[in-house]
């Protein structure tokens, strides 16, 4: 009985320090790739993030990717070629694995227009590129 309580006294350290130590999981899904290679490093710099790189593709694909991988946040591009992120913004939201993780739109598109969009979708951030890190960290902290 000593035994057993040992062992589970070190699965639960060890699980707390994991726990202790988990980073936070951004998802990028753009198309440009030297700009998603600056928010990675910009993001990972700060040893609170894993950050992975989702190129643009099918929506059925990378809605599949986000409920393997379950990302803390989702940064969203909209234009994109093959794809739109207004489309994949609206599955993510209807979908029971996905429609709990919080979407940022991070795009070029600073018109109303587009704003009004993603805010319909249930967009839960919108920024226009170029962003700074700081600002950036800001509204990941504020929606995890």
């Amino acid at each position: 009985m000593k035994t057993l309580s040992k062992v589970n006294l070190k699965i639960q350290g060890s699980f707390k320090e994991d726990i202790m130590c988990a980073k936070k999981r951004v998802l990028i899904v753009d198309d440009e790739k030297d700009y998603c290679y600056f928010i990675k490093e910009n993001l990972s710099l700060t040893d609170k993030y894993k950050v992975m790189v989702a190129k643009a593709g099918s929506i059925g694909m990378l809605l599949s990717r986000c409920r393997w991988h379950k990302p803390d946040v989702i940064l969203l591009d909209i234009n994109m070629p093959g794809m739109n992120g207004f489309e994949l913004l609206r599955k993510l939201k209807k979908s029971r694995g996905t429609s709990n993780i919080p979407v940022i739109m991070l795009t070029a598109r600073g018109d109303s227009q587009a704003k009004e969009r993603a805010q319909s979708l249930h967009c839960d951030g919108y920024i226009t590129k170029p962003v700074e890190t700081e600002v950036l960290i800001s509204k990941i902290e504020s929606l995890t």
